[in-house]
């Protein structure tokens, strides 16, 4: 399904073709959870349906995440 969201960060009208159905994002729509809803999409999709915003809008604003940081010593 192509989904157009206005992005929370940008104000952009961004596009993304996410595998989901109608009768999921009713549910979610409807407050279902959204991991709930829709568990095959990814956390980048499923915040995208959220704010509308892209995994390049968070890299522009955090930039790219360091996995270093996030590893047990």
């Amino acid at each position: 399904m192509i989904v157009k969201k206005t992005s929370a960060v940008s104000w952009k009208e961004n596009t993304m073709d996410l595998d989901i159905t109608q009768d999921q994002l009713d549910s979610w729509l409807g407050g279902q959870l959204i991991q709930d809803a829709m568990p095959n999409l990814t956390p980048d999709e499923r915040e995208f349906l959220i704010s509308g915003t892209t995994p390049e809008e968070w890299k522009d604003i955090f930039g790219e995440e360091d996995e270093d940081e996030f590893e047990e010593n």
